[in-house]
């Protein structure tokens, strides 16, 4: 059944702050299971000077974490120190914009994120094509589009959309919310 694609913008971006809202963990292999040996608790004060400095914010509360969660910080402390300078600031600067959104926004962008990853590979291809187009266009022409879409009852949307793909995407495209 082909569901009408969502704001495509919205979409790619929900996708991306997904990966804000959990920026390591979507990344980096899963920590191997507890088996049944689970991992020791590591007290605050066993942590290594450069653990410490990445999970100061947790300071307070680390000696009341679970093993198994300790260990799972940790594992992502560790492969944090794997990536480039310039992935590490990108990711800060997602996670940045995520503490800035209201609950509401939250909300919004997981149910987009979601969306996205239900679509087929063709379709999240597809807005993903969409999405790199309009960001290659100059601001000012970006905002104008954001603005004519706001204008956009859901059925004229609906109809920039279906135009869009029988033009297969030489359009203008169509902006988010």
């Amino acid at each position: 059944m082909n569901k009408p694609l969502p704001s495509l913008l919205s979409l790619l971006l929900a996708a991306l702050l997904g990966v804000a809202a959990t920026p390591l963990c979507a990344q980096t292999p899963t920590p191997p299971p507890a088996s049944a040996d689970a991992p020791a608790r590591t007290p605050w004060n066993g942590l290594a000077p450069s653990q410490r400095e990445m999970l100061a914010p947790l300071k307070d509360e680390w000696d009341q974490l679970s093993p198994r969660k300790q260990a799972h910080l940790l594992h992502r402390t560790r492969y944090w120190t794997t990536l480039p300078p310039e992935r590490r600031e990108e990711i800060r600067q997602r996670i940045v914009h995520w503490q800035q959104m209201t609950p509401e926004q939250r909300r919004q962008a997981r149910a987009n994120e979601h969306r996205f990853r239900e679509m087929s590979p063709a379709e999240r291809q597809r807005v993903h094509r969409s999405f790199e187009r309009f960001q290659s266009l100059p601001p000012a022409q970006r905002e104008q589009l954001k603005r004519e879409w706001r204008q956009l009852s859901p059925e004229q949307r609906q109809q920039r959309i279906q135009q869009h793909d029988r033009d297969g995407g030489t359009g203008t495209g169509h902006p988010p919310r």
